[in-house]
């Protein structure tokens, strides 16, 4: 079986992180493999929802600890990833730092399904995600520190954005494990559901989403990260132009008249 797997059914594209016997630690494989399907669901409008998860009893557990051991860097490839600073800084930017560029370019919601362990990098592969649904019994770690690393995908730039630099900072220096309450309770995640319902309760949020209207649920994304580098003015302006085409498109036209008769909208 590939490293990672890609489906897409009704709209809702899905990515499976497949090394369950590394706990879904990365591989050269399955980081080619998560590059290709994000361009695939950036690319083809078919696709209006990306759910990310992983099988057996992890999320992710981030670089490959056993390839790092080996000297071999943060996971086993044919080329030279590992005999100089440059190469291991080029394995981080060619490879693994396309994941979260790539995700900057998608419009569409992005949803994490967390189970099991979630930890350093595999933690911050949720951390991009738009949505994180966790099972209660998740643990969560920015386990960096605990073999004398640093967040080398993208985890010192949004986990503070998420909890605070206080937080931020404790979680990376400290590499302590935290709950999927505790992660609740500090922003880290953005739903957590009884094991038993991670999985249905995942697809129907994804569901309620790939029925809505695409144009201003996509919008609406675009508005909300790009006003974080905006000033006020600048945010106005921008989402005031948005409000000038969504209100042109039939989807306005079926919600509101949805809203006015009381009924289910069909938005096309």
């Amino acid at each position: 079986m590939a490293d990672l797997l890609f489906e897409v059914e009704k709209h809702i594209a899905t990515i499976t992180l497949n090394r369950p016997e590394s706990y879904n630690a990365f591989s050269e494989e399955m980081i080619v493999k998560w590059i290709e399907a994000l361009e695939t669901v950036r690319d083809d409008d078919s696709i209006r929802v990306l759910i990310v998860k992983g099988n057996g009893k992890a999320f992710c557990a981030g670089g490959d600890i056993k390839a790092m051991h080996a000297g071999e860097g943060f996971y086993r490839s044919k080329e030279d990833i590992s005999s100089t600073g440059l190469a291991r800084k080029n394995s981080l930017w060619k490879k693994i730092q396309r994941i979260p560029l790539l995700l900057e370019e998608i419009d569409k919601p992005v949803i994490a399904q967390i189970h099991g362990f979630a930890m350093g990098a595999g933690l911050d592969m949720a951390l991009m995600c738009d949505i994180r649904i966790a099972a209660a019994s998740a643990k969560l770690s920015e386990s960096y520190i605990n073999v004398a690393i640093v967040p080398g995908d993208g985890g010192a730039y949004y986990l503070p954005r998420l909890i605070g630099i206080d937080k931020a900072l404790d979680l990376l220096w400290t590499a302590r494990m935290v709950t999927a309450g505790e992660a609740k309770e500090m922003g880290l995640v953005t739903f957590v559901v009884d094991d038993e319902e991670l999985e249905p309760f995942t697809r129907a949020y994804a569901e309620k989403l790939a029925n809505g209207p695409q144009t201003a649920i996509r919008f609406i994304k675009r508005a909300v990260y790009q006003s974080q580098k905006m000033d006020l003015r600048s945010s106005l302006d921008y989402i005031s132009s948005q409000m000038a085409i969504v209100t042109e498109l039939d989807d306005f036209k079926e919600g509101v008249d949805a809203v006015v008769n009381k009924r289910k909208p069909k938005y096309e």
